[in-house]
This record gives structure tokens, sequence and C-alpha cells, in this order.
């Protein structure tokens, strides 16, 4: 049993949590926007834990769609479902009783927010076999990684307003820049399997898109904020963003493999400077209206 369970705990990448700070970050900024600082500690708890179990899950139901295609990529032959250490039914298993158990999570909060974990649940299942057509699936994995960010706004207001629907829109600019980073560490295994990636799909252009989205999620994101009122301390997560931005173009501008995959690790400094200027922003403002 223990031997399963390290194989289970493989299989959804908790031992590679990169994925799930990517996802935590654009959460965790929605649900301090949407509460106009720290949202109440239940919701906090359910977010941080609903995101670890989506993607947890979703990983699960990744390896599984790609389990035919993975043996032929050197970076992900010897993962535990393609070596066939697990069978593919457990790993649906697997990712059936994760969703569930995050599904349960939000069964406490209001209508609209258990409408929404249904939509994000289906978006997630469903982006592994956009790669097999989409000539962008980093941009429906943005969906899928932000839709945390609407879903913390019904579960605070009540409401998803417009600064949230903004606010993923930025996240899918993010997304297909830290995944494009990622896809450029595999295009020549995707290109003779005849998968779709935005690495393949830019081309030559490719280092240049990636920079063009980082633009324009940092711009939404800045966008948002001024809106929200937030100033000096956010000013200064932006600017560090901006700045492992510029670092990821001096990583990626020779396309090494190497380079590439500690960019898009890099992403979650980015995502995390960004948050903590939210944070920070919203604790000042807290503390100069307790001193006055």
């Amino acid at each position: 049993m223990r031997e399963k369970l390290a194989l289970y705990y493989r299989l959804v990448r908790l031992d590679k949590p990169i994925g799930i700070l990517l996802l935590l970050w654009p959460t965790l900024m929605a649900l301090w926007l949407a509460a106009n600082g720290p949202p109440p500690l239940h919701l906090l708890l359910i977010f941080t834990l609903g995101t670890v179990l989506m993607r947890s899950a979703g990983c699960a139901i990744n390896d599984y769609a790609d389990r035919d295609f993975d043996k032929h990529v050197e970076r992900t032959a010897q993962r535990v479902l393609t070596s066939g250490k697990i069978g593919a039914r457990e790993a649906l298993l697997v990712a059936a009783v994760l969703a569930l158990l995050s599904f349960a999570l939000v069964l406490p909060l209001n209508a609209l927010t258990r409408k929404l974990s249904v939509a994000a649940v289906l978006i997630a299942a469903s982006y592994p076999y956009f790669k097999r057509f989409f000539a962008i699936p980093q941009a429906y994995l943005g969906i899928a990684f932000g839709f945390g960010i609407p879903m913390a706004y019904a579960a605070v207001r009540g409401q998803v307003p417009a600064q949230a629907w903004l606010l993923l829109v930025g996240n899918v600019f993010w997304a297909v820049a830290y995944d494009t980073e990622y896809a450029m560490v595999d295009r020549e295994d995707d290109l003779k399997l005849g998968l779709k990636t935005s690495a393949i799909t830019f081309g030559r252009f490719d280092v240049a898109a990636v920079m063009l989205c980082y633009c324009a999620s940092l711009a939404i994101d800045a966008y948002v904020g001024w809106l929200a009122g937030l100033r000096a301390a956010f000013g200064a997560g932006m600017v560090v963003a901006a700045a492992c931005a510029v670092y990821h173009y001096y990583l990626i501008r020779k396309r090494e493999r190497a380079a590439c995959f500690f960019a898009f690790r890099h992403n979650n400094w980015l995502g995390a400077a960004i948050f903590a200027g939210v944070a920070l922003d919203y604790a000042l403002l807290f503390t100069s209206k307790g001193t006055i």
C-alpha cells in the first residue's frame, strides 16, 4: 500500500508543486481583491485546498489522456502511468476521487460558486484533448488554471463582476507565456507526434509571442489593481513581476531546453510577486486607517 500511495503521489505531481503554485497565486489575488483585503479564513482554506485537489486531479486526467503519447517523449516516458507502474483505470479513479473531494469543499458555499465549480471540473477534464486539434491549447489551459478567479469573486460577493473576467483574461495571457516556455522544451517530440502547441504554432516568433503575452497579462493585472485603489506596494510587486518577465526573455532567447524549462518554473516568483504586492498594499491600507 505504501508503494502504491507513493506512485499515486507521483501521478498527481505532488512531488512537483509548481503547477499548484501557478494556480494558487491568481486565485489568492482574486480572493484579496474580491474581499478588499484578507478574505474570511474558511474561504482561504477552501480555495487553497481546492487548488491542490483540482490540480492533482488534472494531472491524473492529463496522464490518462496522453498515455499513448508520453511514451514517445523523453521528458515524460518514465511517468508512472506511461511506464505501466499503475493502470489507466487507476488513474481515472484517482482523478474522480480528487475531483469529488474538491467539489465537496464548495458545497457549503453559495449556489453560484457551486455552479462555477462544475464548469471548472469540465474545463480541467477536457483540456488534455485540446492538444489534438486546437492550435494554442495553452489559452484553454489559462482558463482552466484561472477559473478559481471567478469562483473566488462568486464566493466572496455572490456575483462575478467584470474585473473578475478581466483578471481571467490576464491569466490566459500569462498561461500562454509560461506554458509556451514549457512547450518549447518538447517542441521536437510534439512535432513528431502531430500534437498542437503554442510553441509550434508561433514558430520562429515564439519568443516574441511569449513576451507580448507577458506584457498583456501584466498590463491587465496593473489596470485591475489600479481600479481597486492599490498603489505603492502593489506597484512594487508589479515591477518585480516585470523584471521576472525580462529575465525570462534572457533565458529563452536561445531556445535551449534546460533554460526554457527553468523559465517556466521561475513563473512561480512572478505570480508570487504580484500577489505579495496585492496583500501588502491592503495590509498597509488597513494599518494606515487604524492609525488615523
